[in-house]
């Protein structure tokens, strides 16, 4: 089937639950409005609030928000609220203020006909309200009293508060033991934990444990049960099997055809895994320009460890394991892509990347406090904060977060700059805020970002072009000094100072250091301090040296002169 088959079906399908919407409407869990041409941002966020908070109460997976309906009749009307542009971004607008980052599953945009005419109507899914955890917006909960928006009551807030939350990686595996455990990745759990509380009397208590005793007091192991966080982090692999669904993580290596070349499986205990697939990633060096008038290239790693360490090491923290399938990590020439099974807790990337942000709770409680115990994550969501601070001080493309789906979470990390212009701007403004760079990095990308957010980048100059049509601002001009002094700064290629010693040699028949620095020193760039300089000649004459164009008339470096090497063989 084509998309625009595919299109076609799924306005199809929507309609007709559209109409099973109006036929059979539950008032507190739908919300009809005409909406017309333009409607209120922040009712559109206490409404999101209300709708989730009755769907999670009712057992339901989401509620509707619905656009281009008269409330009261149950008339499709038709909206054009956004309808130019806009809409795309309003996810990320409600996630910015809403409890835990979460926002609408999808908005559908359906074109029914209606009395002969097409009308616009748009439909917004929105998710309950995770378990124990009411939603909120702008830190204020809403509920509904029939068709009225109102805040939350207590008793509803409290039911929803109630709520028992499962927690897998605390739950205990049927017939496993301790000796289902391995004991090289206790040994590392029992030295990484000393190093994580960095006391003697603890390591010298934690020596005299027994690994039983060990686990007991991490509550990894209790009573002599194991847990599946135990299992998962510290298990033999011979044993996988005593799992529901067993844990695995693969990683896979692409060519320039995106066909996969090479790949491998890897298992149990994961408290290795990050250190057995980041031996098989590639970390080339990567040279490129910081700044436009720089004279020399800055070179790196294209991946930075400790941010492959941190993304590696989230998606085992929070993964839902209940759901099956693998962690999966996929190179490609520049660029890695990680995923893991399980929705985005924080719901989106931007209110994380604010700090004092904390995460609404963990999906294995357990699993990530023996992971931060041992020293395999940060807390409280500053590993990913971390995570971007890195890539910005690279001037590199931060992380992109795929979220989109509800039960794959998907991270790409670039191991090289995609616009240039991107890079200039982060090193000629060093003070921007990361929340700022990551709207840069969303234009770069050509992603939609809201009339707010356009606003705040126009202030700054960091764009230029329409709203729907933006795109990085070009570096600032340089003033006539400044140019002048890039010339001075600039360097001429390694060509013509050789150029220039070999034409003084022909002329003059010999030279020492001396006389060739004399001859450099007025070209070389500004930039350059005097041994820069020094070591600039020494390269030079090395280069001539090895090419067979100049050598030494004496071995003492004392009294010894560069000659052209034909003058030798003549003499």
């Amino acid at each position: 089937m084509d998309i625009k088959s595919l299109k076609k079906s799924k306005n199809e399908e929507m309609i007709l639950t559209l109409y099973g919407l109006i036929d059979n409407w539950e008032d507190e869990v739908v919300e009809f409005k005409e909406a017309g041409k333009d409607y209120d941002r922040d009712k559109i966020g206490r409404y999101f609030s209300a709708l989730s908070n009755e769907a999670n109460l009712r057992g339901l997976q989401y509620g509707w928000l619905v656009f281009g309906v008269n409330n009261k009749k149950r008339k499709i009307v038709g909206t054009e609220y956004r309808n130019s542009n806009g809409l795309d971004t309003l996810k990320h607008e409600i996630g910015s203020a809403t409890t835990g980052g979460i926002s609408f599953i999808d908005i559908y945009e359906i074109f029914p006909i209606v009395e002969g005419k097409e009308k616009r109507v748009i439909m917004f899914q929105i998710p309950a309200a995770i378990t124990a955890v009411p939603t909120g917006w702008h830190n204020q909960e809403y509920g509904r009293d029939g068709e009225s928006l109102v805040p939350l009551s207590e008793e509803k807030r409290e039911r929803i508060r109630r709520q028992v939350r499962l927690d897998w990686s605390k739950r205990f595996i049927p017939d496993a033991t301790i000796e289902h455990l391995d004991a090289d990745a206790i040994a590392i759990a029992r030295n990484k934990y000393k190093e994580k509380m960095n006391e003697q009397h603890i390591a010298d208590e934690v020596d005299q444990m027994s690994d039983e005793e060990f686990l007991e007091r991490r509550k990894l192991v209790v009573n002599g049960k194991v847990t599946n966080a135990a299992m998962l982090l510290l298990g033999n692999s011979a044993y996988d099997y005593l799992f529901e669904s067993v844990p695995e993580a693969s990683w896979r290596i692409y060519d320039s055809k995106e066909m996969v070349k090479d790949y491998k499986i890897f298992k149990i205990p994961f408290i290795t895994l990050s250190d057995r697939i980041l031996e098989n990633i590639r970390n080339l060096t990567y040279r490129y320009m910081p700044d436009q008038m720089t004279l020399f290239p800055m070179e790196t790693k294209q991946y930075d460890t400790w941010v492959l360490r941190e993304l590696l090491n989230n998606c085992i923290a929070h993964s839902d394991y209940s759901l099956g399938g693998r962690i999966y990590v996929n190179e490609f020439e520049d660029e890695l892509i990680l995923t893991n099974p399980g929705s985005f807790i924080p719901g989106s990337i931007e209110p994380i990347l604010n700090p004092g942000y904390t995460s609404p709770f963990y999906r294995n409680q357990l699993l990530a406090e023996a992971m931060v115990m041992f020293k395999m994550i940060d807390t409280e969501a500053t590993g990913i904060r971390r995570v971007f601070h890195i890539q910005r001080e690279k001037f590199f493309p931060l992380p992109d977060y795929d979220i989109t789906s509800n039960d794959r979470v998907k991270v790409s990390i670039y191991g090289k700059e995609i616009n240039e212009k991107f890079t200039y701007l982060l090193h000629d403004n060093e003070n921007l805020n990361l929340v700022t760079v990551y709207l840069l990095d969303q234009v770069q990308k050509g992603k939609p970002i809201s009339k707010e957010a356009t606003a705040h980048l126009r202030k700054h100059k960091l764009v230029e072009g329409r709203v729907n049509n933006l795109y990085l601002a070009a570096p600032l001009a340089k003033t006539a000094e400044d140019k002048a002094q890039y010339i001075k700064n600039k360097a001429f290629d390694n060509k013509y100072y050789q150029d220039m010693i070999v034409n003084y040699l022909e002329e003059f028949g010999k030279a020492n250091k001396a006389a060739i620095r004399d001859l450099l020193v007025d070209k070389f760039p500004d930039t350059l301090s005097s041994s820069q300089k020094d070591r600039k000649v020494l390269t030079l004459l090395t280069a001539l040296k090895r090419k067979g164009i100049i050598t030494t008339d004496s071995d003492n470096k004392q009294i010894s002169h560069w000659i052209l090497v034909k003058d030798k063989k003549n003499g």
